[in-house]
């Protein structure tokens, strides 16, 4: 269960993060977004972050093992790592309908597997 609910608070604080990011720049379309000075957007981000740190901080809590949760540190940022990805491509997909997904991507994506099989490997 704490495998569950780690991979679902590092969803959603990965959502917030890759919103904080990147989403200036999909809103910048909107006209009173557009008319807003760099600090003003900087700050808005940091408000949207805050939001991924609700989540984040206590997705490794739960998750890390030295806190009773399943995952070593380092699978816990191997995983951290492969659901920002997931939820970059998936959020600029969706937002962002000039971007495409080529094959080198994909090749990416299966190393980044294999990296997640390795990482987990036990020996």
């Amino acid at each position: 269960m704490r495998a569950f609910t780690t991979i679902g608070l590092l969803i959603l604080s990965n959502a917030f993060m890759t919103l904080a990011w990147y989403g200036h720049l999909k809103f910048n379309e909107m006209e009173w977004f557009s008319k807003l000075s760099l600090i003003s957007i900087i700050l808005i981000s940091w408000g949207i972050a805050l939001f991924e740190y609700f989540f984040q901080v206590p997705a490794n809590r739960i998750g890390f093992r030295e806190q009773g949760g399943p995952f070593s540190l380092v699978e816990l940022k191997v995983i951290q790592e492969v659901i920002t990805l997931l939820v970059f491509s998936g959020f600029t997909l969706l937002a962002f309908k000039n971007e495409t997904l080529r094959w080198n991507h994909l090749i990416g994506f299966v190393f980044l597997i294999l990296a997640v099989y390795f990482i987990f490997k036990k020996g």
